[in-house]
């Protein structure tokens, strides 16, 4: 079979794509609705977890610390996350024509990176901080000043967004012609690039680099900061010390786990091994129930914040007693 590098082609015989056709869910025609309201329910609860994440943060004086500032921004970065895809998906899950713009997938797709790039340095930071409070006790106020903590934080978001800028026009400088349709439910990179016309081998790479560097390296920093972590827990000499350290680290660790495990499934493989069929499961996971684990983890396991929640819902005339 003869290939015509796409150059090469004429002009006329070329259909540039102005808009792109979301298949999403299309082979479930009859569990459409059920779909939408499974994952309306969600994103309710992913904005009401997130929002009460954030607001018990800011008015619980208890809970301005490190810890929980990095918490509080972790949250700040899912709830917008979140909002750049699943808005849209419920929409088409409605609807018959599940178009988008050339311009509102690229965009999309801008905001979904970097956002997810955030989440992902901001868990490393996490560990980061964890590591100083429990090996580095005496020197933690210095290490982790509330100056250095804003001045990482938005690193990670700068970080974020311009490794999403350079990967947006990695798969938008490509060529696009004749087939424009996604099989995904969002633009993400796989479905998208792959859609290209002619040779995107070297995009590919580049962007799968990004990928290694996002995840591999905080995912690497987090274990080499847990082991110190364990090491110095084992020698505390009592039992409740031990057991109080371990559990200010098993949120954290819990949410480490499903981010990275999802994340590195999808992204840290070539798009031609990619199958929509095969990785949605994995996809929604990542896209939906991710989010959904960090409020839920660190209100259901955290004690300081169940009882930092309670004091603001008394504080603000909100208890059962009070209505």
């Amino acid at each position: 079979m003869l290939v015509i590098p796409w150059k090469q082609l004429p002009i006329e015989n070329l259909t540039m794509v102005t808009e792109f056709l979301l298949l999403g869910f299309s082979d479930l025609q009859e569990m459409q609705f059920v779909l939408f309201a499974v994952i309306l329910c969600l994103y309710l609860l992913i904005l009401s977890g997130n929002i009460t994440i954030i607001t018990t943060v800011r008015l619980e004086h208890s809970l301005h610390t490190p810890m929980y500032f990095f918490l509080a921004v972790l949250s700040f970065s899912e709830t917008f996350y979140t909002f750049t895809i699943l808005p849209k998906m419920l929409l088409n899950l409605l609807s018959v024509l599940r178009t988008i713009s050339f311009i509102s997938c690229a965009t999309q797709m801008f905001f979904f990176l970097g956002f997810a790039i955030n989440n992902s340095l901001l868990l490393g930071l996490m560990g980061y901080d964890r590591f100083t409070a429990i090996c580095y006790p005496l020197r933690y106020p210095v290490l982790m000043s509330w100056g250095i903590c804003k001045l990482m934080a938005a690193t990670c978001a700068v970080t974020g967004f311009v490794i999403s800028l350079v990967s947006i026009f990695l798969v938008f400088s490509l060529p696009f012609c004749n087939s424009n349709r996604i099989n995904h439910y969002f633009c993400d990179v796989a479905p998208v690039i792959h859609l290209a016309c002619g040779d995107f081998s070297i995009n590919e790479m580049i962007i799968f680099i990004f990928g290694v560097v996002v995840l591999i390296v905080p995912l690497t920093l987090i274990c080499i900061s847990y082991g110190f972590i364990v090491r110095t827990i084992l020698k505390i000499p009592s039992t409740e010390g031990k057991k109080k350290a371990f559990s200010t680290c098993a949120s954290h660790l819990t949410v480490v786990v499903v981010h990275y495990g999802c994340a590195s499934f999808v992204y840290l493989r070539p798009s031609s091994k990619y199958t929509f069929s095969k990785d949605r499961l994995v996809t929604v996971t990542y896209t939906v129930i991710t989010p959904l684990l960090n409020p839920l983890v660190y209100s259901l396991r955290n004690k300081d914040v169940q009882m930092a929640i309670r004091k603001v819902i008394n504080w603000r005339g909100l208890s059962p007693k009070n209505i």
